[in-house]
């Protein structure tokens, strides 16, 4: 019975009536003032960027429980199921939980004639599930930008992150590295402190107007247990952001960040298994590997969005003694093997075509795309185990 009511609430979510994007504020605020405003009630840090915001937030969320914090843990997407987008001390929320939220959020909007979206909805539960759980603190992943991102309904914050920005989701931030800063720079909230990982001009000024103190990262000799070579940053970003907020960090505890799939090594299966999605993360899971396993040959299983550049993807990826193969994932937007091979002149294999050698084999492209994969692949992954 509780499968069934979790299918029912993931049936109205990834439904044509939700399941789109339509950034902006004024739906959900209707909503969440429905629901006696859960957000107002709560403490948060908001993270927003490019790339490395899911990190920045698993380090920040360990080193808040070990500061005795009850802490809320909201990101996206999900990689298994949806409850994982919502965790309250590392334990995601129950599928009945879940499944009661969704529906209550969807009745309230219908009864109203508010026609919510998929990452709307999700957020309205996330704010009711902290606060009726009286979580302590809040680390928030936006969804998409952070100006109208539905996360930025919240009033104040202990502090804005921002991560490293680079040109993604162009159709709906803008066209250059300025215009899509301003709107990350949303997030920022008069007199709340703001992180950032590297200078930018557009929200040193946009901080300035809201009279809020601008923190530069420094970079760091600690380690954490997340290993591509970007994580030095958003590790950086994160203790940062503890030191201005006054948060004590343990090495033991850095040392026991979890953040699945993120150039992860499968041992049992020869597998590294990375969510890297657009040019930069590419990019730098490259270099992770090239760092790594110098002079090494990989075998990739690449699936994407056709709302990606792959082309500079797959040009980031390549090398000539490496072999690609495609992987077309049930998704309505997902990239065929003839969009890919016609854009690249390297040989590019069919997933049907793959046969496990002596070569590392390397997992990227999409979330999207992984439940269904490690299920082809017979690759048995424990979520709870790796998310707690």
């Amino acid at each position: 019975m509780q499968k069934n009511k979790y299918q029912q609430a993931v049936n109205l979510l990834t439904s044509n009536e939700h399941f789109y994007v339509n950034l902006g504020l004024d739906r959900i605020k209707k909503v969440l003032e429905l629901s006696d405003n859960p957000q107002d009630k709560l403490k948060y840090i908001h993270v927003a960027g490019t790339n490395g915001k899911g990190s920045v937030c698993a380090i920040l969320n360990e080193i808040l429980q070990n500061n005795g914090l009850k802490t809320g843990l909201y990101t996206s997407p999900h990689i298994f199921e949806y409850t994982e987008r919502i965790r309250i001390n590392g334990k995601c929320i129950g599928k009945n939980d879940f499944a009661n939220l969704i529906c209550e959020i969807v009745n309230v909007a219908k009864k109203n004639k508010i026609l919510l979206t998929e990452f709307e909805i999700l957020t309205v539960a996330a704010f009711l599930y902290f606060a009726r759980n009286n979580a302590d603190v809040v680390v928030l992943e936006t969804g998409l930008g952070g100006r109208f991102d539905a996360t930025n309904v919240i009033k104040d914050n202990l502090c804005s992150i921002i991560t490293h920005i680079d040109l993604e989701h162009t159709d709906r931030l803008g066209d250059s590295i300025e215009k899509i800063s301003f709107e990350k720079a949303g997030i920022i909230k008069p007199h709340c402190p703001v992180v950032i990982g590297e200078k930018n001009e557009v929200i040193k000024n946009i901080a300035k107007e809201k009279s809020s103190k601008v923190f530069l990262a420094e970079p760091t000799d600690k380690k954490c247990s997340l290993t591509n070579v970007c994580q030095e940053a958003n590790l950086a970003l994160a203790l940062k952001a503890s030191s201005v907020l006054g948060y004590e960090v343990k090495d033991e505890v850095l040392m026991s960040v979890k953040n699945p799939c993120r150039f992860e090594y499968l041992k049992d299966y020869n597998v590294i298994v990375d969510v890297a999605h657009n040019p930069n993360g590419i990019e730098a899971l490259r270099k992770s590997l090239d760092k790594i396993y110098p002079k090494q040959h990989f075998n990739f299983i690449f699936g994407c969005l056709r709302t990606k550049d792959y082309e500079s993807m797959l040009k980031s990826l390549l090398k000539d003694e490496d072999k690609i193969y495609v992987y077309e994932f049930n998704h309505p937007q997902s990239c065929k093997y003839t969009d890919l091979q016609e854009i690249i002149k390297h040989p590019l294999l069919r997933f049907s075509q793959y046969k496990k050698d002596e070569n590392l084999t390397v997992i990227c492209g999409s979330f999207y795309m992984l439940k269904e994969l490690f299920s082809d692949m017979g690759i048995k992954y424990d979520t709870d185990s790796n998310l707690s």
